[in-house]
């Protein structure tokens, strides 16, 4: 049974007040993905490094990413096309079977969008942002120098998403570099979200840094 005040609309209909049910068959690829990219926020950014078969390095931000599991200790992130063709990013991690997640944090922002931008293929995003590179050391891929942290990573699975198509490459984590900035339990390895300073991704072209971090314990149950 549907209530009175909760029926089907259409996006049309949605400038007014009260609450709507929109049924995604019914909506663009365009309405979904801004619904989908506006309401999932804050989103944590994934900035993959790899290396192209032609020895040219490639930098891009993917914000439908985020950790998978710990054991195996798995990160995903999902990559669409760009105009029909498939972007560097998943050729060379096809390629290569490698590749190193640069974590994005306030100081980086800028560049991190700079790179997001429409380069032609066989860009070199590390030298159009200006940004210094290095090697990782437990796989074949470049890194962000200055990056506060970076995930190194090889190629456990990829899975290819509906008809856009979107394609999930998820990436089993062989080392992890931590800048020395960081505060981490040196027991625990837990990192503190303050010294770490993140950046989410909102709609649009917005972004978020670290507002007020709360602390609520779990109950005990039991």
């Amino acid at each position: 049974m549907q209530r009175d005040d909760v029926r089907d609309r259409g996006p049309g209909e949605l400038a007014g007040p009260g609450r709507g049910l929109l049924r995604a068959s019914a909506l663009s690829g365009r309405q979904r993905y801004r619904l989908l990219t506006s309401l999932i926020v804050p989103r944590p950014i994934g900035w993959i490094s790899t290396w192209g078969a032609d020895g040219v390095r490639n930098l891009a931000p993917f914000s439908y990413f985020n950790a998978l599991s710990a054991a195996p200790m798995l990160v995903g992130a999902s990559v669409g096309l760009r105009r029909g063709a498939v972007k560097d990013t998943l050729a060379n991690v096809r390629a290569s079977g490698q590749f190193a997640v640069n974590l994005v944090t306030e100081r980086h922002l800028e560049a991190m969008v700079h790179t997001a931008g429409d380069w032609p293929a066989g860009s070199d995003e590390f030298e159009e942002a200006g940004l210094e590179a290095a090697d990782c050391e437990a796989v074949e891929a470049p890194y962000v120098a200055d990056a506060i942290a970076v995930l190194e990573c090889r190629l456990f699975r990829e899975i290819e998403l509906g008809a856009a198509p979107n394609t999930l490459i998820i990436g089993e984590v062989e080392a992890v570099r931590l800048g020395r900035e960081l505060a981490v339990d040196p027991e625990t390895l837990h990192v503190d979200p303050g010294s770490l300073r993140p950046v989410g991704r909102l709609g649009l072209d917005a972004y978020t840094t670290l507002g007020t971090v709360r602390h609520v314990p779990r109950p005990r149950v039991g």
